[in-house]
């Protein structure tokens, strides 16, 4: 059994508490191996930024769990190797059950996402609360994320069809008698690349898919009723159009992508959203660069020769969501 102290990382209960008072968003971003994780800390370092390192259900099977305590473990070494300590959270991103909670508490992540939304309500209330219990009953107090609400689309091994918005008159039930930390919520945000059939959407000049806006109605009327409470958004990709005509331009075929526009995700983070979740900008951009080196350099077979520049990319990326978008840049 590791805590997460042993490995130099922290929970998000004070980070949460900074970023609602200060009215920014901390970036949660997604990774699964090496060159994600360096990208990720060495924007943050530069940027000054806090930073929650994402792992899902899939993301574990995919690099094996003791492989990511120890990449946790590396990356705060990292960041002071790079010349800052910023802080750190290792979080599980949609657990879907009490067993996998567990499981990754006691291999060293500092907080827990328990994703009972798809259930009935007193269920999802059941589960998350006993998860709660055991997070919060350890003398390291690890943080846990609920959530209420269905957001629609697909990433990993988290999949809906129909959305459903996040009930307001639900709130301060389900907090209180959960117990959570932080609470994740559907405004109209939207897993994958596709957030929004085109139906939805109306199309600009040249084609590209304009969104329709988040209900900030809803997350108004959450926000009187759980006031300085610490608000989630998943599903926040904005998914950059040029990654995706790179990608469309060296043999990809992305139709019909469209996410979030970055003005709306700030305008959420000075709001008592103070955690944004962005994982398929990440993988558009390394895929973009990747197909790049192989469509220009065809005799390329040296990993490090396209993982290179996807995750150079993918700094780039990072460092213009923490310092434009998000607003966590100088925060650390």
């Amino acid at each position: 059994m590791t805590s997460y102290k042993e490995l130099g990382l922290c929970n998000t209960r004070e980070l949460f508490k900074k970023a609602v008072a200060g009215g920014y968003a901390i970036p949660a971003y997604n990774f699964n191996n090496m060159e994600q994780m360096q990208a990720i800390i060495q924007a943050c370092v530069e940027t000054r930024s806090p930073v929650i390192l994402q792992v899902s259900s899939g993301a574990r099977k995919y690099a094996n769990s003791n492989l990511l305590r120890n990449m946790a473990r590396g990356a705060v070494e990292y960041a002071e190797e790079l010349g800052y300590k910023i802080p750190i959270v290792l979080h599980l991103d949609h657990g879907d059950s009490y067993e996998l909670c567990v499981d990754c508490i006691e291999n060293g992540f500092s907080s827990v996402m328990i994703d009972g939304s798809h259930l009935p309500y007193d269920e999802n209330v059941a589960l998350t609360k006993k998860v709660c219990d055991y997070a919060h009953s350890r003398a390291d107090y690890v943080t846990v994320e609920g959530e209420l609400g269905v957001l629609a689309g697909v990433e990993d091994e988290v999949s809906a069809e129909h959305s459903s918005y996040t009930q307001p008159d639900e709130v301060q039930d389900f907090v209180g008698k959960t117990g959570v930390d932080s609470l994740a919520i559907s405004i109209g945000t939207s897993h994958g690349r596709t957030k929004f059939k085109p139906s939805q959407c109306t199309r600009s000049a040249d084609g590209v898919l304009i969104p329709p806006p988040l209900r900030f109605d809803i997350l108004a009327e959450i926000e009187k009723r759980l006031p300085g409470f610490p608000i989630v958004l998943h599903g926040s990709s904005s998914v950059p159009m040029e990654y995706v005509r790179i990608i469309e331009q060296f043999g990809g075929k992305l139709s019909d992508s469209v996410g979030i526009p970055e003005e709306q995700l700030r305008k959420a983070a000075k709001s008592a959203v103070c955690k944004i979740n962005i994982d398929s900008d990440g993988r558009l951009a390394m895929t973009a660069m990747i197909r790049k080196v192989f469509a220009e350099k065809p005799d390329e077979f040296d990993p490090r020769k396209y993982l290179g520049p996807a995750r150079d990319e993918l700094k780039k990326l990072y460092m213009h969501k923490n310092k434009e978008v998000l607003g966590s840049a100088g925060q650390a």
